[in-house]
């Protein structure tokens, strides 16, 4: 799998983590800390944190891809990371699913960046032949929920503690598209270049 994998649409590049984006990624993540703080899973207490370098994660990265594991992505808007979207969890067999996980700086937030993403990500993903996609978020999470509804992925229900969030274990709600369902982004218009 090239690294140069390059995914475009309305103004917006998902495309895999570089080594030279170091610096870009790293001053990315600590300005969006606290932002994402409320919605990123961690290690409950008890069970060891895996920390990684940078390097590290590149590397990671790229194993998944090989192995058709996860396809993380990082989002560009006119050639400034703004984000991150993941096809992850991907099991294939019987199964041929995965889940999509995204998040958008809190400066570009509201900018409908998000749903052009996870349109994005789900068009690769569905065409790598997966068969079915989810998206889970915290119920609190609205803009999070909004996104899945635009996109056509249809609520599924509550899944009671299930992700250690913030300090505790988390409800979320599960949304699910699958490959045979119309998907309305397609209709959707194009932006003009």
């Amino acid at each position: 799998m090239s690294t140069e994998l390059r995914l475009f649409r309305d103004g917006i590049v998902l495309r895999r983590l570089r080594w030279r984006d170091e610096r870009r990624w790293l001053g990315l993540r600590e300005r969006n800390r606290d932002w994402l703080k409320r919605w990123e899973a961690m290690a409950p207490p008890g069970q060891k944190s895996r920390s990684m370098t940078f390097g590290q994660m590149v590397r990671e990265e790229g194993r998944q891809w090989r192995r058709a594991t996860a396809y993380p992505m990082v989002i560009e808007v006119d050639g400034e990371l703004v984000g991150r979207v993941s096809v992850s969890g991907i099991a294939w067999g019987p199964e041929c699913g995965g889940s999509i996980g995204y998040w958008v700086s809190e400066h570009r937030a509201g900018e409908g960046i998000a749903p052009r993403a996870v349109t994005l990500a789900a068009d690769y993903a569905f065409a790598q032949g997966l068969h079915r996609l989810e998206i889970a978020m915290r119920p609190d999470n609205v803009p999070s929920i909004r996104v899945a509804r635009k996109v056509g992925f249809r609520d599924e229900g509550l899944r009671r503690s299930y992700l250690y969030i913030d300090g505790a274990w988390r409800d979320h709600r599960v949304f699910a598209l699958t490959s045979q369902e119309p998907r309305p982004w397609h209709t959707w218009p194009r932006a003009q270049s």
